[in-house]
């Protein structure tokens, strides 16, 4: 692809670089760009620049917020004793979405997946580990993805914690087999979250 201009095509290389944007796609959205008031650009600009200096991650759950404590830790109605495990925080927005769940999260930052080269030490498993020992936790519930990084994620954890007195339990499969959580509909999710199962029925299921 050639260009008229360096600066366009340094605008266009770094917009590329963003998940699923090819660079006539990153080129569309520069052109776009250039034609909107000035303002609304640097308005843009600013806003990106804010969240990569100030953003910040719960120090309880892990997930991203604008406070030391996330809303949804800090919220007293909140039950304190039910904790969702989930992937990232667009996992966290889709549970939230279906007004189903009233508990806490912890995000884990990504799963287990060898061929990424990704391990345990990569996530956020050992902070939750900890959470569950403290007595914190009176229900752990397993929603990541149902792949196969995603069951590796939930039996390794589940083995880390399988001798403390908590009940271990999974979403409903209403989530097909290999499906992201964050694409699930609404009502198939909390659907998923309301009937939930006991972890270990899910390890005979898939046994």
């Amino acid at each position: 692809m050639e260009f008229s201009s360096k600066l366009l095509e340094n605008a266009v290389y770094e917009m590329s670089q963003l998940p699923g944007v090819g660079k006539r796609t990153a080129l569309r959205l520069v052109l776009h760009l250039l034609k909107q008031p000035q303002g609304q650009t640097e308005r843009l600009a600013k806003a990106l620049e804010n969240l990569r200096k100030e953003i910040k991650f719960c120090s309880n759950c892990h997930n991203i917020s604008d406070v030391a404590l996330c809303e949804i830790c800090a919220n007293p109605k909140r039950d304190q004793g039910l904790v969702c495990v989930v992937e990232d925080i667009r996992d966290v927005m889709a549970i939230e979405n279906t007004s189903q769940y009233n508990g806490l999260y912890h995000v884990l930052g990504g799963k287990i997946s060898p061929m990424e080269g990704i391990g345990p030490q990569d996530l956020s498993i050992q902070s939750l580990v900890e959470k569950v020992k403290s007595g914190e936790v009176r229900e752990l519930i397993f929603a990541m993805s149902s792949t196969m990084e995603g069951d590796t994620t939930n039996f390794y954890i589940y083995k880390q914690i399988q001798d403390q007195e908590l009940t271990t339990s999974t979403i409903a499969r209403g989530i097909a087999v290999g499906d992201e959580l964050e694409f699930a509909d609404e009502i198939t999710l909390g659907r998923s979250i309301v009937q939930r199962i006991p972890f270990e029925t899910s390890l005979k299921a898939n046994g």
